[in-house]
């Protein structure tokens, strides 16, 4: 079983930051230290993720900041490097403290719009959208919504520049910059029953080389689904409550 501990990226000190990067490299090939190091300098917050013995088994980072998109004041929550050891797959202690999380940013600025800025390396992290989302972009069962359409577009522009490619939603670079090792890229046979997963092997086809499907998702209690909803909800009543986002 695992517990979450949210943490000031600027209070990591060095020796978690070490572990971090020893469990990001042991998962994803075509990656460095320093290049480890800069995207983790970009971000706000890190979830972490201990077995109860205190081993760290995984992790997620969290930039936040705000973006004007047609004349609408928005708050971006943009996930950075996440993983999670392969015997942890299916515990959800991430995904639910990252929604509380969320709920209490939400609740700092209830005036702004807020939406989940995700580049997706892999079909089990795009499971997380339809898992506690009504509504999401890309997806299959709905038509292009155009204002996250754009907003996304804006947004994969100024991280990505010319990488990213808005007819196929995709950043490619030149070279992987981080990719699933085998045999974690494989995907079962009962995994590609799943919608989720069919549709993002089709948009994103070359995930395994290390491109990565952009995606974005509003964070408000109408758009998620009673679970999410549950654990946002909790988050905004933290932030009413003034509860400090690293309190487990």
């Amino acid at each position: 079983m695992l517990t979450c501990e949210i943490r000031a990226r600027s209070a990591l000190d060095a020796a978690t930051t070490a572990q971090m990067y020893t469990l990001f490299e042991r998962h994803y090939a075509a990656t460095t230290s320093s290049r480890f190091a800069q995207d983790l300098a970009a971000k706000d917050w890190v979830l972490l993720l201990r077995d109860v013995g205190g081993t760290l088994r995984g992790f997620s980072t969290l930039q936040v900041y705000q973006r004007e998109h047609a004349a609408t004041r928005c708050r971006i929550l943009f996930s950075g490097d996440t993983v999670i050891e392969r015997d942890y797959w299916g515990e959800q202690e991430l995904a639910f403290n990252w929604l509380r999380l969320a709920g209490r940013l939400h609740g700092e600025q209830p005036e702004l719009r807020h939406f989940w800025f995700l580049i997706s390396k892999g079909p089990r992290t795009f499971r997380y959208l339809p898992a506690f989302a009504c509504r999401f972009y890309p997806s299959w069962s709905e038509a292009r919504p155009p204002f996250e359409a754009s907003l996304l577009d804006q947004l994969a522009r100024e991280h990505f520049g010319e990488n990213f490619d808005p007819h196929s939603g995709v950043v490619r670079f030149a070279e992987s910059r981080g990719h699933l090792r085998q045999p974690l890229a494989e995907i079962s046979a009962r995994e590609l029953r799943l919608p989720a997963v069919r549709f993002f092997l089709a948009r994103n086809p070359g995930y395994a080389q290390g491109d990565e499907l952009c995606c974005l998702c509003e964070l408000a209690p109408a758009n998620l689904k009673p679970v999410g909803r549950r654990l946002f909800l909790k988050g905004l009543a933290d932030a009413e409550r003034e509860v400090p986002a690293c309190s487990k």
